[in-house]
């Protein structure tokens, strides 16, 4: 009897160990089920617009001088503006990738300004020009905006005659799909690419048209939209720049000096500064 007992105790004593090991692996196991780890949710956004290469457009060119003074002729300027800006343009916002239309006073047909464009996937198409008026000397004066788009007839003239270099070229009928002086007006339309980056011509030549006005003082005539065909084919938002009238003796003289020139292109500079920045950072 004795040793029956004996042999209950015994046994008891060495089941009390398994037990505890057994129920201490179960509380450390419920534990671990209790407290899993919280997983985070997948914060993987898709990558932001990256503002990466503009491509600036020095007007007319070669055998077609564009509009002319008392000395100075559009060509001339809008190249010497032109350079200017890539320099600065590169020294302010050194990842930008700068291209040029064209750097020497050479012809470039307007359809190829605008594959040079495409070729080095533009974000932004500038193209540089001086306006001018009919009368050999001009009391208009100040600065345009241009962005692509439809008008009556008696706002298409200075379409029509930054388009004159159309004629310049062989075959343009072809290229132009029937561009003539009758039928300028009826075969001027809206492209669907000029359609899609509308608001943003429009915001560049806003921006661009503020600097001009509220820091260097400058007359402008505002931000239109007109029928310019190298804006037409423009496959990126795309503003014709007219940064004064070259037949205005006060606006010649401003456009062929350093100082005026060099006004312009900082004025250039700091609005694609806020244009690249207001377009990086929307959501």
């Amino acid at each position: 009897m004795v040793k029956n007992i004996l042999s209950i105790v015994l046994a008891i004593f060495l089941l009390i160990p398994v037990a505890f090991f057994c129920g201490a692996a179960r509380a450390q196991e419920s534990k671990k089920k209790h407290h899993l780890p919280t997983l985070k949710t997948d914060t993987i956004k898709a990558p932001a617009f990256r503002f990466r290469t503009v491509v600036i457009d020095a007007g007319h060119g070669g055998k077609d001088p564009g509009a002319h003074g008392a000395y100075a002729k559009e060509k001339n300027v809008a190249l010497a503006i032109a350079k200017k800006l890539k320099i600065v343009l590169q020294q302010q916002l050194p990842t930008l990738h700068v291209v040029m239309t064209r750097s020497t006073d050479n012809f470039v047909e307007l359809h190829r300004r605008d594959e040079i464009a495409a070729e080095n996937k533009g974000d932004l198409f500038i193209s540089i020009h001086c306006n001018s008026s009919p009368q050999k000397v001009s009391s208009d004066h100040g600065v345009l905006l241009l962005v692509y788009g439809y008008h009556r007839k008696e706002e298409q003239l200075e379409a029509i005659q930054e388009n004159s270099a159309v004629y310049l070229e062989k075959d343009y009928q072809k290229k132009y799909s029937g561009y003539g002086a009758n039928d300028a007006i009826n075969t001027i339309v809206l492209s669907a690419f000029q359609q899609k980056f509308r608001k943003q011509c429009i915001r560049f030549a806003d921006l661009v048209n503020k600097e001009f006005k509220n820091t260097d003082g400058r007359y402008s005539l505002g931000v239109r939209e007109q029928g310019v065909l190298v804006l037409q084919q423009s496959a990126m938002p795309a503003v014709l720049i007219e940064t004064g009238y070259i037949n205005n003796p006060k606006d010649e003289e401003y456009l062929s000096s350093d100082d005026g020139q060099d006004a312009i292109v900082q004025s250039i500079t700091r609005a694609v500064k806020k244009y690249k920045t207001e377009l990086e950072t929307q959501p």
